[in-house]
């Protein structure tokens, strides 16, 4: 239990524990099944992206590309298919977004691993390119007509209720794929060999290659596998907005590092877990959904985000000079 108490994640699940009594205490709708199904639905695609960020922080990197590259595979698959009157297994939509998103992400993999470009400049530059590229050639025009599988699938619900007002609300089939994605990486870090170079990587790139890891094979499957989820996490986007518009998502990323932050992972790679990472997101959207419910001003939601950013560095930052300071005392 002590060793509980000293984590990351049970401060942030103490905020958010507090945040939800308080929302609660306050109106009575935040409770309710509709405001709890609003809360998973806006997390699905945002879960995938937590995911992505966390994968790429742990190993020392950050990623501000995933959105432009969700955005790029999500329309240009939208945009075949569509133009190809595709009426197949809505499972090809997603193969071919995430595969466009896989050799998006391999772009990012070769110039951080072969060209040891830092990642934060890499991937600023690839998401302009990424986002430029798409509106320029590709298209800049939403595209309201959906082929139809993809429409069927963003009308399938694993549960739905109606209310008492006579509303009928539910949670899409695309909630299993989020939960699918978070449990893969889930068993990625904790049981694989694949899952331990990424922290050792992150930890000290240089000794994680003296006890036999490869920091371009590892940098390679990282970038490229945040890649395929990125394009898997569009193409969700798209059957749950019912459209694909070639500027959606871009400028997400900041609050999907902020809630990785929130969540203990620390910005200078090494550390961070999938729990973590899901509480921190789980607080974000909680602000961003519910602080109206108080009757506080939307704008208010980038300050209070922005706070709980640099007070959940500065405990991480306290508890690494704690930490560091004890092992000193020890030796000594």
């Amino acid at each position: 239990m002590k060793k509980v108490m000293q984590t990351s994640e049970f401060y942030v699940a103490i905020v958010v524990l507090t945040l939800f009594l308080v929302i609660g205490s306050q109106s009575s709708a935040f409770f309710t099944i509709t405001n709890l199904f609003d809360l998973i639905r806006s997390g699905i695609v945002p879960g995938i992206f937590v995911m992505c960020a966390m994968l790429v922080i742990i190993s020392g990197g950050i990623d501000v590309s995933f959105p432009a590259i969700a955005t790029f595979s999500m329309f240009c698959s939208t945009k075949i298919l569509h133009s190809m009157h595709f009426d197949g297994p809505v499972l090809v939509a997603f193969l071919l977004s995430g595969l466009i998103g896989l050799c998006l992400g391999l772009i990012n993999a070769v110039f951080i691993s072969l060209f040891r470009l830092p990642t934060l400049i890499v991937t600023l530059g690839t998401s302009s390119m990424f986002s430029g590229f798409l509106l320029t050639f590709v298209g800049s025009s939403q595209i309201s007509d959906l082929p139809k599988p993809l429409l069927t699938f963003s009308k399938e619900q694993i549960f739905k209720f109606t209310n008492d007002s006579g509303i009928t609300v539910g949670l899409p089939v695309a909630v299993l794929v989020s939960l699918g994605v978070i449990a893969l990486v889930a068993l990625l870090l904790r049981y694989t060999m694949m899952g331990r170079g990424i922290y050792a990587l992150g930890g000290d790139a240089v000794s994680a290659q003296r006890i036999g890891f490869s920091p371009i094979r590892i940098q390679f499957f990282i970038y490229g596998f945040v890649g395929l989820m990125a394009g898997v996490a569009g193409m969700i986007h798209t059957t749950m907005m019912r459209n694909s518009n070639p500027v959606d998502l871009l400028g997400t990323e900041l609050l999907i590092i902020a809630a990785v932050v929130l969540g203990g992972t620390r910005i200078t790679g090494g550390h961070g877990t999938v729990l973590g990472s899901l509480l921190g997101l789980l607080l974000v959207i909680t602000i961003q959904n519910s602080l109206i419910l108080l009757g506080i001003p939307s704008y208010w939601q980038r300050f209070v985000i922005g706070a709980l950013i640099l007070i959940g560095t500065g405990v991480a930052a306290y508890q690494v000079k704690r930490s560091i300071m004890r092992r000193k005392s020890i030796v000594s």
